[in-house]
């Protein structure tokens, strides 16, 4: 694992880089594609006794937080994602795994991107739950969003253990 963490980042046209971040937009777009043709709007069904599927159309943020900004939202998330992409290329430690942290962040960001801009909202479909008590309802570009700040805090913040 420490060989993974080694080294310079590659950049954002790197293989890893342009890889993940087509992974995530591709697979994204393709589960939402799922959702809006397979599942019925607003209505849940249960998958696991924490999630559920809910398809929902959220023209905001995080628990629709600036809901109907949709101008802003998108301005908001190419100014991220150019500071993501800034810091990713002066990184000079953290290796593959910071590489795939930023393409994760990258990857999520267009991916709901695509979305607002497409249709003015983002696709949700997964109702993450505990009993009847609702946490939030995401969809795989919220998990990669999720999951790549969380690698990049754990490259970063833990150093690697020494042998």
């Amino acid at each position: 694992m420490a060989s993974w963490r080694a080294g310079v980042p590659d950049g954002p046209l790197s293989a890893v880089g342009l890889g993940t971040i087509a992974a995530v937009v591709v697979i994204d777009q393709a589960s939402k594609a799922l959702a809006e043709t397979r599942l019925p709007f607003d209505e849940a069904i249960r998958v696991l006794p924490i999630i559920s599927l809910l398809r929902v159309h959220n023209s905001g943020i995080a628990w629709s937080m600036l809901a109907g900004s949709g101008t802003i939202l998108n301005v908001l998330a190419l100014v991220v994602s150019a500071i993501v992409i800034t810091l990713w290329v002066r990184s000079r430690d953290g290796g593959r795994l910071a590489t795939v942290g930023f393409a994760l962040i990258i990857g999520g960001a267009v991916g709901n991107l695509v979305d607002r801009l497409r249709f003015g909202y983002v696709v949700d479909f997964l109702l993450l739950h505990l009993g009847e008590w609702t946490l939030f309802v995401f969809n795989l570009a919220d998990a990669a969003l999720t999951l790549g700040p969380a690698l990049l805090v754990i490259i970063y913040l833990w150093p690697p253990a020494r042998s």
